[in-house]
């Protein structure tokens, strides 16, 4: 997250900007508020892109997709104005940093942190299948942690389920070491694609490493076409699920709500309550005090603005800030926006 600078917008359509969260090859992401209070990310589109009406037409397309899906464990679009002279697109902001970054800070995660992850992930998909898509790219940076439960971001690339819409946004559709095997062949990918993802991402989050390796992209395709994953490291008593999920045959993987009756028989409340590790828990606590303390005097942000560090309260408390507001950009067409990354 950086301060505003002289270029950059002080509101767009009824929002106030406080921040920039990333840029990149589309367009900028920024933190924002609505009149409500409520806090956004707001993707503006670039100018030169702006003008070019193909681009304009693939970004209604986005916000449609976008649209489409709603629930308690993605992040919902909650404005849009694709036709305005610099279009742009307002989401949730989900308090939670990507799976990446956990596992990065805080290693592999405990089997109880990751049989929720993998519930409110089966429940997700759940939404997005019943909205008539298929994500097809499912990855731990498209995997944000929040307190209440994971949320599943970016459908940059999502297709319609009967292959009738599909994005274009000039990059490689998927990504190595979590795309199925028949994406990687270039064969036609239905909503058990999505479940191959989802085993990759959780053998990601119980391993701390991709179950086919880190290798150079191509390597790692033939593994995943060709090889087994290395579950080496995964608890005993998911392994079952999550083999079954890497099937090279799409026939042979669960279906969402097999997964979800699996790791939470009684519904994800029970599983993810408190799910996140004390250490986890206490990030998103300090980010959390900083939103939602952050605010924008008449002259536009400074690094003042941000303030020192706020005390880490005990986010296990419903009334503490990370229990109430629900932080991150969901990207469209690209990586999701968050300090320090690009939208893409």
């Amino acid at each position: 997250m950086e301060p505003l600078q002289s270029d950059d917008p002080r509101e767009l359509g009824p929002y106030r900007l406080l921040a920039r969260l990333g840029a990149g090859g589309m367009g900028r992401v920024y933190l924002a508020r609505s009149p409500g209070g409520r806090t956004v990310a707001v993707k503006v589109v670039r100018q030169d892109l702006a003008t070019d009406q193909a681009f304009r037409q693939r970004f209604r397309h986005e916000v449609d997709i976008a649209r489409a899906v709603s629930g308690r464990h993605t992040a919902p679009v909650v404005d849009a104005a694709p036709d305005a002279p610099l279009p742009w697109l307002a989401t949730a902001y989900v308090l939670g940093p990507d799976l990446t970054d956990v596992v990065a800070s805080h290693g592999a995660l405990p089997e109880p942190t990751v049989r929720a992850l993998g519930a409110g992930l089966a429940a997700a998909l759940q939404e997005i299948h019943a909205a008539g898509l298929i994500h097809r790219d499912l990855k731990p940076s498209n995997v944000l942690l929040a307190p209440d439960g994971p949320r599943v971001i970016d459908f940059g690339i999502a297709r319609a389920v009967d292959g009738s819409r599909m994005t274009r946004t000039g990059v490689v559709v998927g990504s190595p070491g979590y795309m199925p095997p028949e994406q990687a062949l270039g064969k036609d990918v239905g909503t058990a694609g999505d479940v191959f993802s989802l085993g990759a991402v959780l053998a990601f989050a119980a391993t701390g490493r991709s179950a086919f390796g880190d290798l150079a992209p191509a390597a790692m395709l033939y593994q995943v076409v060709h090889e087994e994953p290395d579950l080496a490291g995964v608890p005993p008593m998911l392994t079952g699920l999550i083999r079954a999920c890497l099937a090279k045959d799409p026939a042979g993987r669960p279906s969402p709500a097999e997964i979800l009756q699996s790791l939470a028989p009684g519904g994800t409340g029970e599983v993810l309550a408190d799910w996140l590790p004390s250490a986890v828990a206490s990030t998103i606590a300090t980010h959390a005090s900083r939103i939602l303390d952050l605010d924008t005097p008449a002259h536009g942000t400074s690094p003042a603005a941000y303030g020192p560090p706020p005390t880490v309260l005990d986010a296990s408390s419903q009334n503490h800030p990370a229990r109430q507001a629900r932080i991150s950009p969901v990207s469209i067409g690209g990586t999701p926006a968050r300090s320090g990354s690009s939208w893409t």
